[in-house]
């Protein structure tokens, strides 16, 4: 299920975590060639993503919120 992205923080690791308007959480790493999300490393990066739908698969299995 999509659900929009409403805000960051950084978890235990310093790992950029997006949270979504369900209460979940989920990683949104930036680790070239792997994973290429440059966006994710500044402020104004993160702001222009604020609003963006991501496929949460905790939706999906009917887990209960993170936050």
């Amino acid at each position: 299920m999509e659900q929009p992205i409403v805000g960051f923080h950084k978890d235990e690791e310093d790992h950029w975590v997006a949270r979504l308007a369900c209460g979940h959480n989920q990683h949104v790493r930036h680790d070239p060639p792997w994973i290429n999300r440059p966006w994710v490393i500044t402020p104004e990066g993160r702001e222009s993503r604020l609003g963006v739908k991501l496929n949460c698969k905790k939706c999906d299995e009917g887990a209960g919120r993170d936050w």
